[in-house]
C-alpha cells in the first residue's frame, strides 16, 4: 500500500447468548517517524441490512462478519456495507 502497512484488528467478546463474536474491527496505519506515537482507533461493526436478518442474528447468535481483513485495510466495499460505530481502541508505537 503507499501509504505503508496498517495493523488491522478484530476484537471477539461473547455475547449474551455465551457466543463468541465480533465486537468490532478497525485499522490504523503504522507510523514510521522515531518515538513514542499513541492511536485511537475507531472500531465498527457490519450490520445486517434487513429486519429479518438483524431477528436471524440476535435470535442464532451469529452476526456479519468480514472474511476478508483487506475489506477492512482498504475501506473498499464498506461504502455498500452497513457498519455501526463500536466504540475505540488506543495503541501505543515505539518506533525505533
Amino acid at each position: 500500500s503507499p501509504a505503508g502497512p496498517q495493523i488491522v484488528l478484530s476484537v471477539y467478546g461473547p455475547d449474551f447468548f455465551g457466543h463468541d463474536v465480533v465486537r468490532g474491527y478497525g485499522a490504523v496505519h503504522v507510523p514510521f517517524t522515531p518515538g513514542r506515537h499513541r492511536r485511537t482507533i475507531a472500531m465498527f461493526v457490519p450490520e445486517s441490512t434487513s429486519r429479518l436478518q438483524q431477528f436471524i442474528s440476535w435470535f442464532t447468535g451469529r452476526r456479519p462478519e468480514f472474511t476478508d481483513p483487506r475489506v477492512v485495510a482498504q475501506g473498499e466495499g464498506r461504502e455498500v456495507t452497513r457498519v455501526r460505530s463500536q466504540g475505540f481502541v488506543t495503541i501505543t508505537f515505539n518506533i525505533m
